[in-house]
């Protein structure tokens, strides 16, 4: 009588190599406290001198963040890709990569139209008076997002997304993988990389310490440094959701040589 074997004991049997490391990781970037209404108000009546606050103070601001991202395209001499809706981003930035020859740099800039929540001023009728007065909601709208893809020398191939409507919030998109396959390149140590992962190394040990040692700090410098060197002037504050942890397993399977990745998040 044979006992069944799960799949996981099968695979078990012909992993090659195995390391736990961060997957794609998007961070929150914002301005503190400009994150909800009473804020908002606050800083239009205290930075502005608005005595009934509204954003169309803030009109100005916008204006100006889009001319310099204009400005910054123009200056690097970069391409800026209007996004389809049918396009895949990945697919666009593989043909930059594919091309691009420095250690690090703006490969090129997106920009799409994308659902956002932004601070509205609507008009209501006081009760007493029956005269109008300004008064800011938060809402949704559908507005112009701008794609900064970038390679940096210790992170690889990331983005940092911006909105074009106040507060100007962003995200910033970075993959653990790549981090890696950089800083073992960086230290001379031979490996066979996948698509998103590593096949074979020639250090193990260090292999699983690098990927430990992706900190919140480095990826806080990662974000500072290009910021600095972006069209974006704001003070923004980088916030770190849960990762994505990926445990990748090269594998043989028994009659094949064919390697095959396994990741479970």
């Amino acid at each position: 009588m044979s006992i069944a074997r799960s799949v996981a004991e099968v695979l078990r049997e012909h992993v090659a190599l195995e390391v736990e490391s961060i997957d794609r990781m998007y961070l929150n970037v914002y301005v503190p406290h400009l994150q909800s209404v009473g804020a908002v108000v606050g800083y239009l009546r205290v930075h502005h001198g608005q005595r009934f606050a509204s954003t169309t103070a803030v009109t100005p601001m916008t204006e100006a963040f889009v001319r310099n991202i204009d400005q910054f395209v123009n200056h690097e001499g970069v391409d800026l890709v209007a996004f389809q809706k049918w396009q895949r981003k990945d697919d666009v930035t593989q043909k930059y990569l594919r091309r691009f020859r420095q250690r690090e740099g703006v490969l090129y800039v997106g920009k799409a139209q994308e659902k956002a929540r932004v601070m509205r001023t609507e008009r209501r009728r006081s009760r007493h008076t029956g005269g109008t007065y300004p008064w800011i909601v938060e809402s949704t709208a559908m507005v112009n997002h701008y794609y900064f893809y970038c390679v940096d020398q210790d992170f690889g191939p990331f983005f940092v997304k911006f909105c074009s409507y106040f507060p100007y919030n962003a995200k910033l998109c970075i993959n653990g993988h790549e981090y890696l396959k950089r800083q073992l390149a960086k230290r001379g140590v031979a490996f066979e990389a996948l698509d998103n992962g590593i096949k074979s190394c020639a250090d193990l040990k260090l292999m699983q310490r690098l990927c430990d040692e992706l900190s919140a700090g480095k990826i806080d410098r990662l974000l500072r440094k290009w910021l600095k060197s972006s069209a974006c002037r704001i003070r923004f504050r980088p916030a770190i959701a849960p990762p994505a942890i990926a445990t990748t397993s090269p594998s043989c399977r028994p009659s094949s040589r064919s390697p095959r990745c396994s990741t479970s998040r």
